[in-house]
């Protein structure tokens, strides 16, 4: 935790560019809260958000597009057992945060669960922490530094390699404020910035092309992407490429894995993130649902979902609910310790909130989400691991994949891999998909490695309909018996 001063900073801030243009005091919060407060609910809260937004894009050393938005609204929920009574305003004036109070206070009182949109005690502040600067990231460059930044981006990726033959390079850059106000008094803020740099290249050799992307971000300002930064962001996206121009098709059948660090965490936050959430393990709907305490990974498997690292992608002074996130050991030593929670889900398990309630925005309810979802590391070198292998495949990137929460089967497709043979890597490979069971895949862990790496900030999560920025990481790792469905 931190000294009050910066949660106080930001939210008087929050109240400036939220309430007052509103003329919305404590008084007219009360009101709205006990309006909603008068019929019989367990929780209600309203949720004030004004984002900006800003993207550009460069494509054959043209500034393809350049947008810049607006976006601010109030939303308004209730909580009665299971049921969520919720309605939201795209205005913030007390006239809509009355009407939208008296909506939910209707819908409650119907008993029904709904979304809909429409025109007593002291405030306390809720503890928080300061993992990012409270900066506008959008005001960090100007226009004219923004397009020279994509233009370097591309000179970068050209003259990495005569074969690179097309480059798309995009900026993105989001200033949030939120401001939150529960019925048990609590007040909370936060100031998000948030920054991402994207890059695709298209690789010609022979007539044959290949693509490779690479990029990052987080919660700074835009002149984080120095040239030694967007350096990397090139060779990953170039070096993806140029591998894929040597691919063969991937061999096929039941084989040991080795997956390498950072970004391939993204299979363990699908596979087995999501159903560690709460409430698909308050519906039993889940694979792990019931099996707090039980062996469910390898020995040395250890989960985390972190919402307190600093300026990382999915970090959060506090959650949307309000309440401070936290770092969260799911899985340890192969033992599972708990799920990610929201407030409602984590009343009606009887347990507390874990700082996991996320909402794509206003206009959306919050449910348990991951924050940063990683493997801790073990003892093994990537080269013991690599070396490991009798036969088998080495991924070293993903791209999309499909997890069935309730059964934990997944399928992933492999962006960049290589076939290995008695321990040394003899080609890249193209095609390859793992099939498995996340559970099951997390008990055939044989061999963790010491470089536990973070992906470099590019994660978006979806879940029913709303998408949030999340990371994912791990360390290299080897897996026992997967099936590879391959092309060859």
């Amino acid at each position: 935790m931190i000294s009050r001063e910066p949660t106080i900073e930001r939210l008087a801030l929050a109240r400036r560019l939220l309430l007052e243009p509103a003329a919305l005091d404590e008084p007219a919060l009360q009101e709205a809260l006990g309006c909603i407060g008068g019929h019989k609910v367990d929780d209600c809260d309203l949720y004030f958000q004004i984002t900006r937004h800003e993207g550009w894009s460069l494509e054959e050393g043209i500034v393809k597009s350049g947008s810049f938005g607006i976006d601010q609204g109030v939303g308004v929920r209730a909580v009665a057992g299971e049921k969520t009574a919720f309605a939201y305003s795209d205005d913030i004036s007390h006239a809509a945060l009355l009407d939208a109070a008296r909506t939910v206070r209707s819908i409650a009182a119907a008993g029904q669960s709904k979304r809909v949109k429409v025109g007593d005690g002291a405030a306390q502040i809720g503890a928080s922490h300061a993992l990012y600067a409270s900066i506008d990231p959008i005001a960090t460059l100007d226009s004219t530094q923004k397009v020279a930044l994509l233009e370097r981006v591309e000179r970068m990726a050209r003259a990495r390699d005569p074969r690179i033959v097309q480059v798309m390079a995009s900026l993105a850059a989001e200033y949030d404020v939120i401001f939150v106000a529960r019925a048990d008094g609590t007040r909370a803020a936060d100031v998000r910035p948030l920054v991402r740099v994207s890059i695709t290249v298209i690789a010609e050799q022979n007539g044959r092309r290949e693509i490779g992307s690479g990029g990052g971000g987080g919660r700074f300002g835009l002149n984080y992407f120095q040239d030694d930064v967007l350096a990397r962001y090139v060779d990953q996206a170039v070096n993806a490429a140029l591998t894929n121009l040597e691919s063969r098709p991937a061999p096929a059948g039941a084989m040991s894995v080795v997956l390498g660090p950072g970004w391939p965490g993204v299979l363990l936050h699908e596979a087995v993130g999501h159903g560690l959430e709460g409430d698909f393990n308050r519906k039993g709907s889940s694979t792990f649902s019931g099996r707090v305490g039980q062996r469910v990974a390898a020995k040395g498997v250890t989960v985390l979902d972190d919402g307190t690292l600093p300026d990382r992608r999915g970090s959060l002074n506090v959650d949307d609910e309000g309440h401070p996130t936290q770092r969260n050991v799911l899985i340890e030593d192969g033992i599972l310790k708990g799920y990610i929670q929201d407030s409602m889900n984590a009343r009606l398990m009887k347990l507390k909130p874990t700082g996991n309630g996320r909402r794509e925005s206003y206009a959306h309810v919050p449910m348990p989400r991951m924050t940063n979802t990683y493997m801790l590391g073990g003892d093994k070198t990537k080269e013991e691991i690599v070396a490991s292998l009798d036969r088998g495949l080495y991924a070293t990137n993903f791209g999309g994949g499909q997890v069935d929460i309730t059964s934990g089967k997944f399928v992933f497709s492999a962006s960049e891999a290589f076939w290995v043979e008695k321990g040394r890597i003899l080609y890249p490979v193209k095609g390859a998909t793992l099939i498995g069971n996340g559970p099951d895949a997390l008990t055939r862990v044989s061999m963790i490695g010491n470089d536990m790496t973070l992906d470099t900030g590019v994660g978006v999560c979806g879940k029913d309909g709303q998408s949030v920025p999340v990371g994912v990481g791990q360390p290299t790792l080897r897996i026992d018996r997967l099936t590879v469905g391959g092309t060859a």
